[in-house]
């Protein structure tokens, strides 16, 4: 088996044929990119949720696993600064799943995708005996030659991120401890919301497409330290990150807090690099969401970590990885 999922991306790469003139952008970002006439490209992204690996029906109320369901997908156009326009859907219902938990799931995804002008197409159902599994496709649009990569980082730009990092991972170990019987949530509903329904920051990365201000930009899905990695794998570059700047969950000691915004997860932000003569014309915030700048791209193509004390280590990609999991 391959040992990390950047692997078996490249993997994939070097046998999938890319030949048709329309295809953009292939395997390997975000979203796919295909030409769809004289103005706009397609981006097309799917997203699996798989029982017992994204959800969990003891923790996860069926409305949250709904919204969550569609948010990732919404998180890939977001990353590309596209606007989503259609999704299908295919679900593997389990042999007990009850027509209230059924109509509760749909309540959540049809929330959300409402929010964001999203209509749902079609899809597919099939009835199994363990796991469940939902698999959400959407298609967005973008201006022709103008979606934003991973790939467009250089050295001497600066590294952005919005929100807060870190806070999925902590909403995910209270509901866990709930389930403990220990409650813990005192204090932490903006964790319990950030894990439970996340928010697909499309209208940010919409702002940076048109802006032309970001030269790299993808969403962090499984984590700060494995995402930075990705980028700067695909632009050929490395980076320098300041562990004070990193905004973590907050309420934890400082290393807990740091070790949670770097390889928590599931956060859904956005992390893109902005050049240095752009950066000033970046606002502080973005329709309430903080951006921060938390270090620098370099040539070298190494990754390093400095900390309050002024040291730098090397920044293992120590978030989440299904291969090496």
């Amino acid at each position: 088996m391959f040992k990390t999922e950047q692997e078996f991306v490249r993997w994939l790469q070097a046998l999938a044929s890319q030949k048709s003139p329309r295809l953009r952008l292939g395997i390997g970002d975000d979203a796919a990119l295909v030409a769809a006439g004289r103005n706009r490209d397609f981006i097309l992204t799917t997203d699996l949720s798989i029982e017992g690996v994204h959800f969990n029906r003891r923790l996860h109320p069926a409305r949250a696993v709904g919204h969550r369901a569609l948010a990732r997908s919404l998180s890939d156009i977001a990353a590309m600064g596209g606007v989503p326009r259609f999704a299908l859907l295919s679900i593997a219902f389990t042999r007990a799943t009850t027509r209230e938990w059924v109509e509760e799931f749909f309540e959540g995804l049809f929330l959300l995708a409402r929010r964001f002008h999203v209509e749902v197409i079609g899809g597919d159902t099939a009835v199994v005996r363990r796991a469940g599994m939902i698999d959400v496709m959407v298609v967005g649009e973008v201006p022709r030659g103008k979606a934003l990569r991973r790939s467009g980082a250089r050295p001497g730009d600066q590294i952005f991120v919005s929100g807060r990092l870190g806070r999925s991972a902590l909403g995910l170990a209270i509901l866990k401890s709930r389930a403990r019987g220990k409650d813990r949530a005192n204090g932490f509903a903006a964790s319990l919301k950030a894990h439970l329904y996340p928010e697909p920051r499309i209208g940010l990365g919409n702002f940076l497409q048109r802006t032309r201000l970001a030269s790299a930009l993808m969403d962090i899905s499984d984590g700060l330290s494995t995402d930075l990695a990705r980028l700067c794998e695909a632009s050929g570059v490395g980076a320098e990150i300041q562990a004070e700047q990193i905004p973590g969950p907050g309420k934890l000691n400082p290393a807990k807090s740091l070790k949670l915004a770097l390889d928590g997860g599931e956060d859904y932000e956005l992390l893109f690099t902005v050049p240095s003569k752009k950066a000033s014309q970046l606002p502080e915030k973005f329709q309430g969401i903080a951006l921060h700048c938390i270090g620098r791209i370099k040539r070298s193509r190494d990754l390093l970590l400095v900390r309050l004390d002024g040291s730098g280590t090397p920044l293992a990609a120590a978030g989440y990885d299904h291969f090496s999991k």
